[in-house]
């Protein structure tokens, strides 16, 4: 699964009315509305729109006929295995009727196009991870943590004995992580999956 790495934006002319089309990552349904709000235009006669974060989707068609804005727009994003985007296709009417397949085409190309335009980032799953150490093995575990590709340290706690060390750990290497910190530590090091 993949997401946007930052908001694209995409125009084109067909048959005399323009569509411009705006896509972003987006965490929750808020910040979708959020976006959809700041680049829908009043002035348009229709701004459509489609996202999905997780198995939540919504779309809408925004007075065109059922099933030819939103719904192509969310098997734009679907077919490109995205996941917390949003799109939204803005049309400004040229005086040309496009037919129900035509405004298929116009607004899930529009979305597909814009988003095959945007630089895309993989969703890493990641599980929570506590390391509890002493002074002694912090330094050694801490730069062995770091060289561990998409694994994060959120947070760090230091006490009299040591340090405590909450790691958003990649959740296909989380076993092996472990393996590494006890191994490094002789066993010594405190360890905190949640379970």
């Amino acid at each position: 699964m993949f997401t946007l790495k930052q908001r694209e934006t995409f125009t084109q002319d067909i048959k005399k009315s323009r569509f411009i089309a705006h896509a972003a990552p987006v965490a929750s349904e808020d910040e979708a509305k959020a976006f959809i709000a700041e680049v829908s235009d009043p002035s348009a006669n229709h701004n459509c729109w489609a996202w999905r974060i997780g198995q939540a989707y919504r779309f809408s068609d925004d007075g065109e006929p059922s099933g030819t804005a939103g719904k192509p727009m969310l098997q734009a994003i679907d077919g490109q295995a995205l996941d917390g985007a949003v799109a939204v296709v803005t049309r400004f009417f040229g005086g040309i009727l496009l037919g129900s397949g035509g405004l298929v085409r116009a607004y899930g190309g529009t979305a597909a196009t814009c988003l095959r335009a945007a630089e895309k980032v993989e969703i890493v799953p990641r599980t929570l991870v506590r390391f509890g150490c002493g002074f002694s093995d912090l330094a050694l575990v801490r730069s062995r943590l770091l060289g561990v590709p998409d694994l994060r340290v959120e947070k760090e706690e230091f006490g009299a004995e040591g340090a405590w060390l909450d790691v958003a750990v990649p959740v296909a290497e989380a076993e092996t992580v472990i393996r590494m910190v006890t191994d490094l530590t002789s066993g010594r090091a405190q360890i905190d999956t949640g379970d």
